[in-house]
Formats: structure tokens, C-alpha cells, sequence
């Protein structure tokens, strides 16, 4: 982001423009260079001017201490990333000489007790690299808790407008730390959202819709955007059918999708994301193929 702030201090003008929104030629092998790049970026920007607005779409960057307010959650995903694949390779391990053990407090307590198929104890070496991952992932569970520690003081005293936030979303049933917590940093505490459709197409969850003459189909959800959004949205929306399994969104989730196979039940949780709790609309309210 620097880039775009030193010419600021300069006293220079700069805009940062999605480069999706970029005009190419549609034409399977077309002339690509710096130098054409440039003379297309120069017409875009002078129809910009001209008052062309829609010519592109322009990128509100946040400002240092915007910026800074997404490390905590975007630290702490990434260290429960990193203690998966601590359990994951221990659970690997294990699986190569046949041994299932639940990963507890008591863990490496009960590692010196397994036994193999034949009565004899896990190889010294395989016991050691064991130890030394389970280490590792009591290190990053140390550092999960800290982070969570660091959101839950921060709730508590921080007087800070966009924290404020995070307390009014916590209020709502069903809407723990993780999701408000992400909910605010990442959209709504320096965002400007005009309407639901720049909410959706931010969160990569609106409807591409295919039509050329008599070929009309719907390609899926863009997937484009903020994928952190995306996923909390889907993970709220597993949570409601778990934790609401009576209420009318559940029972048309069970009714219209439930009794297909994984990939139909993944379609229609993106569909009843839209309407739970913090949900994030799409562009149309009516059924669509949205995968």
C-alpha cells in the first residue's frame, strides 16, 4: 500500500483500479505490451475525467491504521492453519504404523503406551518426530490463545469506534467473536458500502449468469473478492443448520437440498447463507445454480 500513499505525500494524484475492470480485447491471441497497457490505461483514465465513472472501478484503500486493524484475525486464522497441519501430520504418522490416538492433553503420555500390531513400541525415531510436532503444536495453541486473549481485552476496554462494532454484532444470537471480529475488521468498520449488491460482489458470493441467444444457464457464484468473508459466511450458515435445526431455513435447506449428494448440499448452503444472520445477499433473491 505504500505505493499508493508516497505519491499522496507528493502531492500527486493516484487512483487504484481493479484490474479486472481493465478493458482487453476478446480475441483468443491478441498483442500484449507495456506500451499498449499504457495507452489503454491513459484512454480509460481520460474517460474517467470526461465523466465516465463507470469506465472503471476504483479500489478504496484503507488507511495505515485500517490496515492495521486486520492483522489480529488474519494472524490468528493463519496459526489455526498452521496447528491443522501440526495435527494432520501427527495423525499421519500414527496412521503409517496403523495407531489411532486421539490428540489430547494426555497425549504423549499414551504415546509411550501404544503398541504396534505385532506388541512392539513405535520406532525411537518415528516416537521423537512425533514429539517434536506435538511441540510444535502446543506452541501454536499457545499463540491462538494469546491472539483470542487479545480480541476478548480488546472488547472489553477498547473504546476504538470500529470495536464498538464488534460489541453491537456480539448481540446477536448465533454471532460469536471469530465472525463479528472478521465481520467488522474486514468489511464494515472502513468500508463504504452503497447497497447489498457491493456487499455481495465483494464477498465473491453473486450470481454469474451465462445468456447468449437461446443458451441462457447460471456459471456460479464468482468466487471473487474477500475469500476470509466468504468462508466466515458459510461457516455461519453450517452453524444456523446445526444450531437451528426447527426453524423455517432449516427445514427448507432439508427439504430442497439435504437429500442430495455433497456438491448439491454445498450449493444450497450458499443459498441459505444469504438469509442467516449477517448473511451476505447476492445479487438476486430468486433460486439460482449458484456452483
Amino acid at each position: 500500500m505504500w505505493l499508493h500513499r508516497y505519491p499522496q505525500t507528493q502531492a500527486v494524484t493516484n487512483l487504484v483500479v481493479d484490474s479486472a475492470c481493465i478493458e482487453v480485447n476478446r480475441r483468443k491471441r491478441r498483442a500484449k505490451t507495456d506500451q499498449m497497457d499504457v495507452g489503454k490505461l491513459l484512454t480509460m483514465l481520460m474517460r474517467y475525467y470526461q465523466g465516465e465513472k463507470k469506465v472503471w472501478s476504483i479500489v478504496h484503500v484503507p488507511s495505515p491504521d485500517e490496515e492495521d486493524q486486520r492483522q489480529l484475525h488474519r494472524e490468528l486464522m493463519a496459526v489455526k492453519a498452521e496447528g491443522t497441519h501440526h495435527i494432520n501430520r501427527i495423525k499421519g504418522m500414527l496412521a503409517s504404523q496403523g495407531v489411532k490416538l486421539p490428540i489430547r492433553k494426555d497425549f504423549l503420555s499414551r504415546l509411550e503406551e501404544v503398541r504396534l500390531w505385532d506388541g512392539s513400541k513405535l520406532p525411537m525415531a518415528l516416537q521423537a518426530a512425533i514429539n517434536h510436532e506435538y511441540e510444535r503444536y502446543q506452541l501454536v495453541n499457545l499463540q491462538i490463545n494469546q491472539l483470542q486473549l487479545s480480541q476478548v481485552q480488546a472488547v472489553r476496554t477498547s473504546t476504538a469506534p470500529e470495536v464498538e462494532q464488534v460489541r453491537q454484532l456480539l448481540r446477536l444470537k448465533g454471532i460469536g467473536m471469530n465472525s463479528a471480529w472478521v465481520y467488522v475488521m474486514e468489511f464494515f468498520s472502513w468500508r463504504g458500502f452503497h447497497n447489498r449488491r457491493e456487499v455481495g460482489s465483494l464477498a465473491g458470493l453473486t450470481p454469474t449468469p451465462y445468456q447468449s441467444g437461446k443458451s441462457a444457464h447460471e456459471q456460479g457464484i464468482s468466487k471473487a473478492g474477500n475469500r476470509r468473508i466468504r468462508a466466515m459466511a458459510i461457516e455461519i450458515a453450517w452453524t444456523w443448520l446445526r444450531l437451528q435445526p426447527n426453524s423455517q431455513l432449516s427445514h427448507w435447506y432439508q427439504e430442497r437440498f439435504a437429500k442430495g449428494g455433497s456438491r448439491m448440499r454445498r450449493i444450497g448452503i450458499v443459498r441459505l447463507q444469504a438469509n442467516t444472520p449477517l448473511g451476505v445477499r447476492s445479487s438476486t433473491d430468486t433460486d439460482r445454480r449458484l456452483f
